[in-house]
């Protein structure tokens, strides 16, 4: 049988707790019932839904013990605060892992697909660990590095924000030895009385807990590059860029799509180089140099980064590809309904203009959210990005959406609807064979369904083949 992840006597010592039941070993970590493992420790955290409610089912489902601050049927360590209980845990999986080698990855945009490529590197050099889904906040950081098993070798971390203060605590439990910042933007810019200079501050906050001699992975086409520089160097980081300068120590030369992704042509380290990727949106030119850096910051072979690029596909909701069945033909639909703000939705525009299919280029756009006063504005903007790509025709749902529509040309405009619901089957009744269609939004704008219905017609009709 495979080495715990914890025992309880473990747990209790890294926790101040105290055992009540039976001792016992666990293989896992989980905070929800839906996807527990067995095996697993079921920590009962309080929120809107208090997880003691769910500490009989998470034994049902077989659960190996129970975190939990009352009294619980079942084998459990008891202690004062759920939360504060799972940052013990966290700073001692931490501690205990002597090897581990530790990135966090931050940005406006293109954080958790970053993350997850150079987790993928990380995997093809050695016993690694890294973040699932989007866990990057104060409970998915800690939940990560409780996970991490002590003979780790490497581990990335994804870290994210809504307001000023929120990563320095983050950055400083996981103590990295490298950071990257992909980018920043107007995201979240509504909790930020000063706009993007705070938004930049406040990722500015990542490179608290870098260690001593850490690597910091900047953007140099980025406006707030001198401010994060500045802040990096403060540190003591040794600050690399990446972008399109010659001074920058990855260079990107050339991003074209190809049959199946694109090419990217780049220098680095003062070396040409060119290498696939399964990725097809412009922004990924950028993306990629930022995981190579990352990945040699991490002790990472320049093989197996450029593996790991190029066996990397699209995550869902984040740019995957479906060529769908339709009655004459097929589309392909392009689904990047997991968020969006100004600078991932002028990228996306942009990926969509270089594509040149047999039929019209197709977009479906829902609000994106937490950009303050000046929303309205920022949508009505999308406008040049559409005229400069080409788009053919645009589809919004949203009531910030509606100052884009406003601004377009008539001849571009698809369907107008208030909210994603009743947009859906606009869109699915135009769509034709040959059709590329890309749909974008904030999550909460739930653009998702959009996609979700364009995939569905299609499974109706003729079933969809994931590409």
């Amino acid at each position: 049988m495979a080495e715990p992840l914890w025992t309880s006597q473990a747990i209790e010592r890294a926790t101040g707790g105290r055992l009540a039941g039976p001792a016992f070993a666990v293989q896992g970590i989980s905070i929800d019932t839906r996807s527990l493992e067995p095996g697993d420790l079921f920590v009962a955290l309080a929120g809107e839904r208090d997880g003691h409610a769910y500490v009989a089912q998470a034994l049902a489902r077989g659960a190996a013990g129970v975190l939990a601050s009352r009294p619980v049927e079942g084998p459990a360590v008891m202690v004062d605060d759920t939360l504060r209980a799972l940052e013990r845990l966290g700073l001692a999986a931490r501690e205990r892992a002597v090897k581990a080698r530790r990135g966090a990855v931050t940005g406006s945009v293109g954080k958790t697909s970053v993350t997850q490529a150079v987790a993928a590197g990380l995997a093809l050099a050695g016993s690694s660990h890294a973040s699932v889904k989007s866990y990057n906040n104060h409970i998915g950081v800690p939940l990560t590095l409780a996970r991490m098993p002590a003979a780790t070798e490497r581990a990335v971390f994804e870290v994210g924000m809504n307001h000023a203060g929120e990563i320095e605590p983050l950055s400083r439990m996981i103590a990295p030895h490298a950071v990257a910042v992909t980018t920043v933007g107007a995201v979240h810019t509504e909790n930020f009385p000063d706009g993007e200079a705070g938004v930049a501050r406040a990722k500015a906050e990542i490179f608290a807990g870098l260690q001593p001699g850490g690597v910091a992975v900047l953007n140099a086409d980025n406006a707030w590059f001198g401010l994060l520089k500045a802040a990096a160097e403060a540190a003591g980081a040794d600050v690399v860029s990446f972008g399109a300068a010659a001074a920058c120590d990855a260079q990107l030369l050339d991003f074209a799509l190809t049959g199946d992704g694109a090419r990217v042509s780049a220098r680095l380290g003062g070396e040409g180089l060119a290498f696939p990727i399964r990725q097809t949106g412009f922004h990924w030119g950028m993306n990629s140099l930022a995981v190579l850096l990352m990945l040699e910051a991490m002790g990472v072979g320049r093989g197996a980064a450029l593996q790991a690029l190029a066996d990397f596909a699209p995550l869902e909701g984040r740019g995957a590809e479906r060529s769908v069945k339709i009655p004459g033909g097929a589309f392909v639909l392009i689904d990047d309904s997991y968020n969006a703000n100004p600078i991932s939705v002028a990228a996306a525009l942009r990926s969509l203009g270089a594509r040149r299919p047999q039929g019209r280029r197709i977009v479906a756009l829902t609000d994106m959210l937490e950009l303050g006063p000046d929303a309205a504005r920022r949508h009505a903007e999308i406008a040049r990005d559409v005229e400069a790509s080409g788009v053919d025709l645009v589809f919004c749902a949203g009531p910030l959406m509606g100052a884009l529509w406003e601004a377009l040309p008539p001849t571009r405009r698809g369907g107008y609807a208030g909210t994603a619901v009743e947009l859906a089957p606009e869109v699915v009744r135009a769509v034709a064979p040959g059709d590329v269609v890309l749909v974008k939004g904030s999550k909460g704008s739930e653009a998702s369904l959009v996609a979700a219905a364009l995939a569905g017609v299609a499974a109706a009709a003729m079933g969809g083949e994931a590409r």
